[in-house]
């Protein structure tokens, strides 16, 4: 979809919802950003000058970030140095006509400049503040600095992620704080709705390491009722047999997800191996469990045998649910992504083509669009500030003293 000739659909879900985007890096603009793909209007408050620092995060293109270019897109930027009390009367300016405020400063960051809830929702009690910090807004944590990877760790998802005996490694993406976007994004529409009804604003109180914990499926009751401490399995699914990554002959990798009970007969069939598919004691996970390890070594020997390929293509004719370790250069490839609408070719200001990542989920009716480039610091700042009353001689004079960009 080219971003110049694109057009919206005539309404977008959250068409006329006004947010306020405050922060920086992932979570609370990976946050906007879901809001803005459908139709919100998003103004991000930038710090004059330097902006966000995911600016210069990562591969730079004319020397910004091509990351910015999705984590920002449709969102208009206003540069405004929040440490000035004149800066501090913008932005309560801005709020008093917001659906939406998303922050992920530090716990009391926002206290400390008198933009807190008290304050703000005094301003406007329809307001919906939605608070990312890596521990939350109270707790014997909550003025320690965190960061998703801190979080992914706490929340146990950390210790899961290795081969046994070795180090636990990262997810190769900021996945705590995108589950705390998610999970933010989910406070938003639930408080937007239950406005309808009470006309009052609230405080969303999002951590991080709780967006990722609510992820962790039965770690917990596990522990509770056996005393059982997962611990890390590799490319395995404890509990859940079998599902792995499999060797095959030309050194590369499959994933096999034969864990039902008629796909393990079907997937066993295949492999030429009907004595483990038709027997007894394998004919249910729970006994599939016990004797994983002779099943993976099955399995194991059969796809050394062959080449990825050739165990896709005999297990799609099986209807064994299996895939390939894709890199990015095959999913820029993939026929099933480009058919999907998930790579976007837009087009840069500079006339350049870039492919970013499809808007997601798919609504049949109201669906999301890129609308608008990713902005430069302080782009629309003069339209923003004339939009909440101020003269072209007052913003000329806060510019004149770095308060605004």
């Amino acid at each position: 979809m080219n971003s110049h000739a694109s057009h919206s659909p005539a309404q977008t879900p959250l068409q006329g919802l006004r947010v306020v985007e405050l922060g920086q890096l992932i979570a609370g603009p990976f946050a906007a950003k879901t809001l803005a793909d459908f139709g919100a209007d998003v103004v991000k408050v930038e710090t004059p000058k330097t902006g966000d620092p995911l600016r210069k995060w990562r591969l730079l293109k004319d020397g910004t970030s091509v990351w910015w270019q999705v984590q920002s897109r449709n969102k208009r930027s206003v540069a405004l140095d929040l440490k000035e009390k004149e800066a501090q009367d913008i932005v309560r300016q801005l709020v008093k006509d917001a659906d939406v405020l998303i922050e992920n400063f530090r716990p009391g960051a926002m206290e400390g400049w008198g933009l807190g809830p008290e304050d703000l929702l005094a301003i406007n009690p329809r307001l919906i503040m939605l608070r990312i910090s890596g521990y939350g807004q109270t707790g014997p944590y909550r003025d320690k600095p965190g960061f998703g990877v801190v979080a992914e760790a706490m929340s146990g998802l950390r210790h899961l992620t290795a081969e046994p005996g070795r180090v636990p490694v990262r997810v190769g993406v900021s996945i705590g704080d995108t589950l705390a976007s998610l999970h933010g994004v989910i406070g938003i529409l639930m408080a937007l709705h239950e406005r309808e009804t009470s006309g009052q604003g609230q405080v969303i109180d999002v951590a991080l390491y709780e967006a990722v914990f609510n992820c962790m499926e039965s770690l917990l009751p596990e522990y509770s009722a056996f005393g059982v401490v997962r611990e890390a399995a590799g490319s395995a699914l404890p509990g859940i047999a079998p599902s792995n990554a499999y060797r095959c002959g030309d050194d590369g990798y499959v994933l096999i997800a034969g864990n039902g009970d008629s796909i393990f007969k079907r997937l066993m069939h295949t492999m030429g191996r009907d004595d483990l598919g038709n027997d007894p004691a394998l004919s249910d996970n729970a006994g599939r469990v016990k004797r994983v390890a002779e099943i993976d070594a099955a399995i194991g020997v059969w796809t050394a045998q062959l080449t990825v390929a050739q165990v896709l293509d005999a297990l799609d004719q099986a209807a064994v649910p299996a895939g390939r370790i894709y890199t990015v250069a095959d999913i820029a490839a993939d026929p099933h992504y480009q058919a999907r609408g998930m790579i976007q070719q837009v087009q840069m200001d500079d006339g350049t083509s870039l492919a970013v990542p499809g808007i997601i989920p798919k609504l049949s009716r109201t669906p999301g669009s890129h609308r608008r480039n990713a902005p430069t610091i302080g782009q629309d700042t003069d339209a923003v500030l004339q939009d909440i009353g101020l003269t072209a001689a007052q913003i000329q004079a806060l510019k004149d003293k770095g308060i605004v960009a």
